[in-house]
């Protein structure tokens, strides 16, 4: 299918613009930069926000609270991992994306600021991530929420944390997880694929840029292949949450988001697995301004909503 003319247009946008590569930036640098693209776009209120502290696996671990209007205690609780390749990205790079979360599905909606690389490589975001969800089903009474009924979610980097969160919570006992959404997810490092080869330049991730990425995030080689980084290498997937996957046409990460849903069905995990044709990475976070990233947060708050009931 064609380009989606809004992405066209946000390309165009970029492209007029200018600037350098990502990977010709420090991680400093790039954080600058990725703070630079946010769109002026009033916050869409909700009930109520708090930015809140808590344990981690290597001292506290900030994390920020959303709740709706309709979030009657003991609600449902989201917790969602931001993108940004593990090196970029923040509480308020996914500020909006997480109030729409919490006005949609009326969970609460607990969105993590885990450790970023190359400062804390691999598997340092993975275990804050992993530890506030912990913290969540064993203590989300302090927050109104009904540790019972939790599901994870994430964008990009934030969707391979969310897979790999859930891998750890099976096998390390839990929590007991409702469902997890990944958002054109990172689920491998094989840049080798289709869409690495069909999408490596211009159509705003690069596979130069999620090689770099990589490279701050898990430099060694043999550690890239755990399925704690690389979750489409796990041995095996049985025992994990039912899945909502999105993946983007003209993504290089389509092809690893798709097949990690196959494997997911394969091992008889109940998968939603849609691709949005036209669309590049990061489409979702855009739904103020895309049609089609309207129509995905509202696949995604649906499923939420009945996987939470």
């Amino acid at each position: 299918m064609a380009l989606d003319p809004q992405a066209r247009f946000l390309l165009d946008q970029l492209a007029a613009q200018g600037g350098l590569e990502l990977q010709e930036l420090t991680p400093k640098e790039a954080r600058r930069a990725f703070s630079a693209l946010r769109l002026p776009i009033p916050a869409e209120p909700v009930a109520h926000v708090e930015n809140r502290s808590i344990p981690g696996p290597a001292g506290a671990v900030p994390v920020r609270v959303y709740r709706s209007e309709g979030a009657a205690a003991p609600a449902p609780g989201l917790v969602y991992f931001h993108g940004g390749g593990w090196v970029v990205g923040d509480l308020e790079s996914h500020d909006n994306f997480c109030r729409a979360l919490a006005n949609r599905t009326h969970a609460v909606v607990v969105s993590v600021d885990y450790r970023l690389a190359p400062e804390h490589r691999c598997p340092a975001a993975a275990e804050d991530c992993y530890a506030a969800t912990r913290w969540v089903a064993e203590h989300g009474a302090a927050i109104g929420v009904d540790g019972a009924r939790i599901a994870v979610a994430g964008d990009s980097a934030g969707g391979n944390l969310a897979a790999v969160v859930a891998l750890l919570a099976r096998d390390r006992g839990g929590p007991s997880l409702r469902h997890q959404v990944l958002i054109y997810p990172v689920a491998d490092h094989d840049f080798e694929t289709p869409s690495y080869r069909d999408n490596a330049t211009g159509y705003l991730l690069t596979r130069a840029s999620m090689q770099w990425f990589w490279s701050h995030y898990a430099p060694d080689e043999a550690q890239r292949s755990e399925a704690h980084a690389s979750p489409l290498r796990a041995e095996k997937l049985v025992g994990l949450p039912p899945a909502t996957v999105i993946t983007a046409e003209y993504d290089p990460l389509r092809d690893e988001g798709e097949a990690y849903a196959a494997r997911l069905r394969e091992a008889g995990v109940a998968t939603v697995a849609t691709r949005y044709d036209g669309q590049v990475h990061g489409f979702v976070s855009l739904f103020e301004v895309f049609d089609q990233g309207k129509l995905a947060t509202e696949q995604i708050t649906a499923a939420l909503r009945a996987a939470l009931a």
